[in-house]
């Protein structure tokens, strides 16, 4: 038998290495996240930025379609992939950082939030009869030492970033945080950097017809420590698509 097996023949199974050490279920939720809605998070020294990119069609319900949740009341998550999946994270961390308010009376940290999620995303990577979450989660908050900003990934691992992008527009979003991002910006303009990037995203890719693509942005500033979700959701046009010769 070949070192290096095809995938069909080691991706039924979750928990199955293939001889090149790859989980290939894994890699396909991957695969799933990288074709969801772009969304982002930001960290600077005045707080956190979430936004996502909400599609939805005419006669959806706006309201419906929100990938960004909030936590505690000073934490948020952005999510991408299966919408079903990242609600029984969020509402896993929800009864999370309740248990450790009744624990400990004092509000939950964000990386022990971030590091429960991952938590029970590795679970799914190392016992039968499931299937990997196929949904990722940034998370981002401010506790009792500042500003904080994790990604969560599908294998059960997590890390820290400044800044982070995911979904189909993350190529453009990161090549333009890796330009733009500054340690130092305030909150407003790190505001408007997420709402530049998601624009720019948005219109480099062909929306689908008949779809009505929205930005929406949640901060959570450091003198309140407390997540608010923008009223003023941003309407963009999906660009027309190209005529084929």
């Amino acid at each position: 038998m070949s070192a290096f097996a095809k995938p069909g023949t080691y991706d039924y199974n979750a928990t199955v290495f293939s001889p090149d050490g790859r989980l290939y279920q894994v890699e396909y939720t991957m695969e799933l996240v990288n074709r969801g809605a772009t969304i982002l998070g930001i960290k600077c020294p005045e707080g956190v930025v979430l936004a996502s990119e909400e599609i939805t069609d005419p006669l959806e319900e706006s309201d419906h379609s929100l990938k960004i949740f909030q936590i505690e009341e000073h934490i948020g998550a952005a999510i991408v992939g299966l919408g079903s999946d990242a609600r029984v994270l969020i509402q896993n961390a929800r009864h999370e950082a309740q248990s450790n308010q009744l624990t400990y009376d004092e509000p939950v940290d964000v990386e022990t939030i971030t590091k429960k999620c991952s938590n029970t995303q590795q679970v799914f990577t190392q016992h039968g009869g499931g299937r990997p979450f196929g949904a990722v989660l940034i998370i981002g908050g401010v506790d009792k030492t500042g500003p904080h900003l994790f990604c969560t990934h599908q294998s059960g691992t997590y890390k820290a970033y400044k800044a982070i992008a995911l979904g189909t527009g993350r190529e453009t979003v990161q090549t333009q945080l890796t330009e733009q991002y500054k340690e130092n910006m305030t909150l407003n303009q790190t505001i408007e950097l997420a709402i530049t990037c998601l624009k720019n995203a948005i219109h480099t890719k062909q929306q689908q017809p008949q779809t009505i693509t929205k930005i929406t942005i949640a901060t959570i500033p450091t003198t309140t420590k407390k997540l608010q979700i923008l009223n003023n959701n941003l309407q963009i046009e999906n660009p027309t698509p190209k005529e084929t010769p």
